[in-house]
């Protein structure tokens, strides 16, 4: 039977801030060597050459070698996922998830019963080579490594499954040169638009492994949008040559005081999408809630976000597609940080863009973290 979960959301005061971290284990709150994940917002910009999510990186694994015992080999295993750019009032942020054993936890908190409760596990892909992306290969690459987090965090019944955050490469120059020199082709040539083409098939790949659709033809790859997964957030990146996975979901008798649930955003304004993830997560909230209601007891939300393929909202004609000033991906997820900062109240958000094949076109999965525990 898996741990219980401790988790905790920290501000970063600066790109290479992991001061809040190191505090949060100096006060005892949590354990450097019992950390599992962490995912996080940095200030970049969100695209292809966006190195704060490595300086944030670097910061966090570094207070992780210095405060535990764990080597720097085995902290760099450390699924840490960042996603880049904090457009409009989104803050940078991270949400830390720890193991706790259970002497630590309070018995109301640890007994095991039949209450679901936050598990979290991880694994890495087999590497995934530049012509894999796109394709099914990196498909059943990624289904694999969702399969075997799911094992990790103790949970069987893919029902149980509400968030499962990856982070996957893109294509660079470099790596498409490699492609060519062993005789392979890639998706696209175009480097920015290969995060949209990484993540998109990673959520296939997490769609195939939880049940939620049948294996795709390569030629369905970006094109069927109907094929999506409810509970995937995609991000990719430089920074790895495989996909590091994160699955997060209920486990009965697992104990602690978080719960999680999921919903998803029809479009860019479907604000009671969020509410609805956050009462799956077991808040009891009235019908028309307001951020008080949430009584400090929400962790944290974490959204996926795209601009609607007919450039409209709710009928509504929008430039996001064509504007050549403002990459439309910024633009969705500024409006989309918005909307989900107003129902919280709490713009330290983890909205992230790129979302083809995550939930609805034009909207987006919806993952929520409560606290259950006592009141102090």
């Amino acid at each position: 039977m898996p741990e219980p979960i401790e988790v905790r959301k920290v501000p970063l005061h600066h790109v290479s801030d992991a001061s809040e971290l190191a505090k949060l284990i100096d006060d005892g709150v949590l354990a450097a060597d019992r950390v599992v994940a962490v995912i996080g917002k940095t200030e970049g910009n969100g695209g292809v050459n966006d190195y704060t999510r490595i300086l944030a990186d670097r910061a966090f694994r570094e207070v992780l070698v210095a405060r535990g015992s764990r080597s720097a080999d085995a902290v760099a295993r450390i699924p840490i996922v960042w996603s880049g750019g904090t457009d409009g009032v989104l803050s940078p942020h991270a949400t830390v998830f720890a193991t706790v054993a259970a002497s630590t936890v309070p018995a109301s908190e640890a007994e095991r019963s039949d209450e679901p409760r936050l598990s979290v596990g991880f694994a890495m892909s087999e590497p995934l080579l530049p012509e894999d992306i796109g394709r099914s290969a990196m498909i059943t690459k990624v289904a694999a490594a969702v399969r075997a987090a799911m094992t990790e965090a103790g949970i069987t019944d893919p029902a149980d499954v509400h968030y499962v955050q990856t982070k996957t490469p893109l294509l660079t120059i470099h790596t498409i040169r490699d492609a060519k020199s062993r005789g392979h082709s890639v998706w696209t040539e175009n480097t920015g638009e290969s995060m949209d083409v990484s993540n998109g098939t990673a959520a296939l790949g997490i769609a195939v492994a939880l049940g939620e659709i049948a294996m795709p033809d390569d030629a369905e790859v970006m094109h069927d949008r109907s094929l999506a997964s409810a509970v995937a957030s995609c991000s990719s990146g430089v920074e790895l040559d495989r996909a590091q996975v994160v699955v997060a979901g209920n486990v009965r008798g697992i104990g602690g005081r978080y719960r999680i649930g999921h919903s998803v955003m029809r479009d860019a304004l479907d604000a009671d999408g969020i509410w609805a993830a956050i009462r799956n997560a077991g808040l009891d909230l009235p019908d028309r809630p307001q951020p008080a209601d949430l009584d400090g007891r929400l962790v944290n939300v974490f959204l996926k976000c795209e601009a609607s393929q007919d450039g409209r909202v709710r009928g509504w004609r929008n430039a996001m597609l064509d504007d050549s000033d403002v990459h439309w991906h910024r633009q969705i997820k500024a409006c989309v940080g918005g909307v989900a900062a107003a129902v919280t109240g709490d713009p330290a958000i983890f909205v992230s863009v790129s979302a083809a094949h995550q939930g609805p076109d034009g909207g987006g999965p919806v993952a929520a973290i409560v606290d259950l525990g006592p009141r102090a």
